[in-house]
């Protein structure tokens, strides 16, 4: 996740298969019980557990079938989080390989990258980060200045990336970078596959106002990444860059994460999660914010509000049904951008858009249902910490995966049509614009 981008808002890849939308949610839900009931063990190892979800395909069920997914639309594949929950499962693995880095190569990746790479994703092997955005390349993210440059069957990389969420457990990123100063701005920009755990990156945790650090900065000093690593094509990352917008932007909107769990193992080699037993894992994530405002969020509040003794309060129960009818319209936006009807091509931002503010209303309903133990700290507290946690960390959502601001940019000139900003940036090569300071 990053801070913010001008990217360029284009229709959501179509990774599922439209033959999936006639299965019924009733259906999809008889299936995964079923197949729960015969696959889970606690006593396995998480590794071995992730290797049987994905083999199942309900590991990434929006993915195709073809690259270990079922194709299912995002409402089934919301049935499936549910289920697993619902059993009080560990879910796929967490963080930004499932949740961008597979839809991005099932969309632009080559056969050959898509099998060396989902794979491990799906069953945990890997874990991956975002290498987007740059102390100067934030909110005009297709001004960055990291540069890649081919020597060989090998580019040299060399830049600073920044905000990048989970850096310090990935063993992978997904990396863009300059590779041609002559032509404009968006023009000049590869995707890379980036090996993470090499000489000359050096990844720095950066931690927050709630006492963790999901977000580091990483300074990359002349690294390397095979010529075959390149994602979509010589100069075309920008479009590549794009797939993984707004997967992003969708999946946040969603209340997406990676993959709704309970549990909290944590993918690839370097968490050194994979050996321990998945038992282990299965617990609610008291106090951990992730911005994620569903189904889940308002039974949790609903709950808390009968505990505390405010359940029939009036400004209670109107908040509540406020983040219902918030979830309800999220739900038919990104059924809208599935089904192609009418669609705006800004989906994504709006999904983005309604999420951070569905969060900011979560936080403020939640505190007042809590009231002055808002102002402690802790899992002693009313609500395990958790209301208190989101409202320190409900700031950062509406700055990463592209400000509020930048969002509605995008909306206003993509979606209503009203004039972009002046300038010539779209032809003047790289080399001879202003940088950003």
């Amino acid at each position: 996740m990053r801070r913010a981008t001008d990217a360029s808002c284009l229709s959501r890849p179509a990774l599922y298969d439209p033959g999936m939308a006639d299965i019924s949610a009733e259906q999809v839900r008889a299936e995964v019980a079923e197949w729960v009931a015969g696959a889970w063990d606690p006593s396995i190892t998480v590794a071995e557990w992730w290797v049987r979800l994905a083999a199942s395909g309900y590991a990434a069920p929006m993915l195709p079938e073809s690259v270990g997914g079922r194709g299912y639309p995002r409402d089934l594949a919301t049935t499936v989080s549910n289920v697993l929950e619902e059993h009080g499962l560990v879910g796929p693995p967490s963080g930004l390989g499932l949740m961008l880095a597979a839809p991005t190569l099932a969309v632009h990746g080559s056969p050959e990258q898509q099998n060396e790479f989902i794979p491990p994703i799906l069953d945990g092997r890997s874990a991956w980060c975002q290498l987007f955005s740059e102390p100067g390349a934030g909110s005009d993210l297709a001004g960055l200045a990291t540069k890649a440059e081919l020597d060989g069957d090998e580019y040299v990389i060399t830049g600073q990336k920044v905000w990048t969420s989970g850096g310090q457990h990935a063993d992978w990123g997904m990396l863009i970078a300059r590779t041609n100063v002559d032509a404009p701005k968006h023009q000049g920009i590869s995707y890379f596959a980036f090996r993470m755990d090499q000489p000359g990156v050096d990844v720095r945790p950066l931690r927050e106002m709630t006492g963790r650090a999901m977000f580091n900065e990483v300074f990359i000093d002349e690294a390397r990444v095979p010529a075959a690593n390149l994602i979509g094509g010589l100069n075309n990352g920008w479009a590549v860059a794009n797939t993984t917008l707004m997967v992003e932007r969708a999946s946040l909107g969603s209340g997406g994460g990676g993959g709704g769990t309970l549990g909290i193992a944590v993918p690839g080699p370097i968490a050194g999660h994979l050996n321990r037993p998945v038992g282990d894992f299965v617990q609610l994530r008291a106090g951990a914010a992730t911005g994620a405002v569903g189904g889940g969020t308002l039974k949790q509040l609903s709950e808390l509000a009968r505990t505390v003794g405010c359940s029939g309060d009036p400004t209670v129960r109107q908040g509540l049904a406020e983040l219902h009818t918030l979830a309800e319209v999220g739900r038919w936006n990104l059924m809208r951008a599935r089904s192609g009807q009418r669609a705006t091509s800004v989906e994504g931002n709006l999904a983005k858009l309604l999420g951070t503010h569905s969060l900011r209303r979560t936080r403020e309903i939640g505190n007042h249902i809590i009231g002055a133990q808002g102002m402690l700290w802790g899992t002693d507290t009313l609500s395990n910490g958790a209301v208190q946690e989101l409202t320190v960390f409900s700031p950062g959502p509406s700055i990463y995966g592209g400000t509020d601001q930048i969002q509605r940019n995008i909306v206003s000139e993509r979606g209503l049509g009203l004039p972009k900003e002046p300038g010539n940036f779209r032809t003047t090569p790289y080399r001879d614009l202003p940088k950003n300071g």
